[in-house]
Formats: structure tokens, C-alpha cells, sequence
């Protein structure tokens, strides 16, 4: 069983839903704005995926980032939770 305060009832919620959709309208975008998602959006093509997985440099320039990124991280929560641990208990 939850013992959540805010839990609302069956009832409740049969009537929230009611509410909600008669006040809230659906959007259609303008046929302008969609096409220039649809222009900014695009995924590359198959050959440039495969020629980007191809070149090794920059592979391991991203891999290098993401794993300096990831030791730096763990680094500056280290040393929060040694500085706020010493603090307690001093």
C-alpha cells in the first residue's frame, strides 16, 4: 500500500482527466514551422555514419573526452563528500 498523502482517489482522477481535456486544446503547428523541423532535423546519411565509426582519431579524441569527463567527476564528488564528511564528524 502507498502512503502517499497527495494520492488521489479513482474518482478524482475520472474527474481531473474530464477537466483537462475539455480545457486543454490540441496545437496544430503552422506548415512552415513543421517543414523547417523537418530540415534542421535530419539524420546523416548511412555513408557518413559508417565514415564517422571509420575514423579511429576521432573515436578515441571522444572516447579520451568522455571517460576524462567522467574521472573528473567522480574526482570533485570525492572530494565534497571527504570535505562535508570531515566536517560532521569534527
Amino acid at each position: 500500500m502507498s502512503t502517499r498523502k497527495n494520492e488521489l482517489t479513482p474518482e478524482q482522477q475520472v474527474y481531473l482527466e474530464a477537466h483537462l481535456s475539455g480545457t486543454l486544446q490540441p496545437v496544430v503547428p503552422s506548415r512552415g514551422f513543421a517543414r523547417h523541423l523537418r530540415n534542421r532535423i535530419r539524420l546523416p546519411e548511412r555513408r557518413v555514419i559508417a565514415s564517422r565509426l571509420r575514423d579511429w582519431n576521432r573515436m578515441f579524441l571522444v572516447f579520451g573526452g568522455v571517460m576524462s569527463g567522467v574521472l573528473l567527476a567522480i574526482t570533485i564528488a570525492r572530494g565534497l563528500f571527504y570535505l562535508f564528511e570531515r566536517k560532521k564528524v569534527g
